[in-house]
């Protein structure tokens, strides 16, 4: 049967449980966890990391996407999400190493399948340098490390694309544009830059 998720109506209310592939040819409202890895380095910029999907994944596979992320399966809670980080990207992370910034909606559509999410979002304040992550090569296909800066400039129309930092693709030093994240109909990426600028600058209050 694979494996067996929570499903809920658009209030969240809880409605039972279902098999994952039912759950996105029915298009059911589900649960997911989402972390992002950001940072400040030594010399004052702030950087985002991020994964590229595997080419196998049902949902926009080979786009740049959020660090980690995953599905609870039934009768997990957030705390239990944070395993996505410590599998996906190998790095040791306690739920309380979080920090939690509200929960998003996502609805896509990839040729038969739905995928209504409702994602719960943390950040983790990470500064290890990509060559160092032990990660899940059967999931994530590569990781990209960009200037958030850079990225706010972007996805506001100043410029066309950024360098990003990669480890995975066979260089080094990578030019990425919008069109190689996963897209979202409420300007997703471009909220979690700010809200990342945010973070990083020590500010409170955050909610996605």
């Amino acid at each position: 049967m694979g494996e067996i998720l929570d499903i809920y109506d658009e209030n969240l209310t809880w409605l039972g449980t279902k098999a994952r592939d039912a759950v996105h040819r029915d298009g059911d409202w589900h649960r997911v966890f989402q972390c992002w890895v950001i940072y400040r380095d030594e010399h004052g910029r702030d950087w985002i990391v991020l994964q590229r999907r595997g080419a196998d994944k049902d949902f926009f596979p080979n786009r740049l996407d959020v660090t980690a992320a995953g599905h609870y399966t039934a009768g997990e809670t957030m705390r239990d999400g944070v395993r996505e980080v410590r599998e996906e990207l190998g790095l040791n992370v306690e739920y309380e190493d979080l920090i939690p910034v509200g929960r998003r909606v996502r609805i896509a559509r990839q040729g038969d399948l739905v995928d209504h999410e409702i994602a719960d979002v943390f950040f983790y304040i990470c500064d290890r340098p990509l060559r160092e992550y032990n990660y899940q090569r059967e999931e994530v296909d590569g990781l990209v490390a960009f200037d958030i800066d850079d990225g706010l400039a972007m996805y506001a129309g100043e410029r066309e694309s950024v360098q990003a930092q990669a480890v995975g693709f066979g260089q080094d030093v990578m030019t990425i544009t919008p069109a190689d994240f996963v897209p979202t109909n409420d300007d997703g990426m471009y909220k979690v830059l700010i809200l990342a600028k945010r973070c990083l600058n020590g500010e409170k209050h955050l909610v996605i």
